[in-house]
């Protein structure tokens, strides 16, 4: 996998662990190693531009998924899996540091769990997962603390 993290936040970060995160998850969904994918990691004004010009809705955000590659069952990141996945430019997954901080406190966890819960959030949108609708939410939502929960066993036997 090729995974490149950007941090534009001028606020530290574990790029080195949500680097890992990130091939985790791709791993642990059948993603091609060929995949390249991006994580940019932002401060609240350049978050809140991109939620505005992207999404319509003012101010930052936690996370945001740009998917590059049409991602489709059989055929993309996403596919059959007696089928092996084309290697794909995934997209960026756009963090926000100072959102996920607060939010964290909110949750009562750290700040490292708020993003790497978001980074997971925002992989499983590349790779076509929405919670629109309520068995999409079940869907995405249960995969995505099943995902988490394996991350934190890697994690601590580190």
């Amino acid at each position: 996998m090729s995974i490149e993290i950007n941090n534009e936040s001028g606020v530290g970060v574990d790029e080195e662990s949500l680097v890992a995160l990130a091939a985790h998850v791709l791993g642990e969904m059948g993603i091609n190693p060929l995949a390249e994918l991006s994580i940019v990691v932002v401060d609240e004004d350049a978050m809140s531009e991109l939620h505005e010009k992207w999404m319509g809705e003012p101010g930052p955000t936690d996370v945001l998924a740009f998917p590059m590659d049409e991602l489709r069952p059989g055929g993309g990141a996403r596919g059959d899996a007696d089928i092996p996945a084309d290697p794909a430019l995934l997209g960026d997954v756009v963090l926000c540091p100072q959102v996920a901080a607060r939010q964290a406190e909110e949750a009562g966890h750290s700040t490292a769990d708020e993003l790497e819960l978001l980074c997971t959030h925002g992989i499983l949108h590349l790779l076509g997962y929405d919670h629109a609708e309520p068995e999409e939410h079940k869907e995405m939502f249960g995969l995505q603390a099943r995902l988490l929960e394996s991350w934190q066993e890697v994690r601590d036997s580190r």
